[in-house]
């Protein structure tokens, strides 16, 4: 399997877990120039920015590798952009959480709820 479909198996699976746990998916790779963000979803007034990574066969250290603060800084400026796009988001509480799916010695899918913030 090529890795773009191992990423998009992979969105899928998130998007089925975000729905069973009572998340409501408002969109699935929203982008505009300069990035995208995997999954934006509702869940009791929170709207949460979710960065999903497939990561069969790979460690923790993968993880800091290609979730850095360089992607961490292109999420939250995407995530900027989106409340521009869509004020009636702007008023709310706003969260990060990573999903990873399938990485060795953590369940087939991982959830970190609030995984980052912006730095002051």
């Amino acid at each position: 399997m090529s890795n773009k479909n191992v990423g998009n198996d992979g969105e899928k699976r998130a998007v089925d877990y975000l729905i069973e746990n009572g998340y409501k998916i408002l969109f699935r790779n929203w982008r505009l120039s300069g990035g995208e963000i995997d999954i934006i979803a509702l869940k009791d007034d929170v709207l949460v920015f979710v960065e999903v990574k497939t990561l069969p066969n790979s460690t923790v250290d993968m993880l800091e590798k290609v979730l850095n603060k360089e992607k961490q800084k292109r999420i939250i400026k995407m995530s900027k952009r989106f409340l521009q796009n869509h004020r009636e988001y702007i008023n709310g509480y706003i969260r990060f959480d990573v999903i990873i799916i399938d990485m060795k010695g953590l369940p087939p899918i991982y959830h970190i709820e609030n995984a980052f913030s912006e730095s002051l």
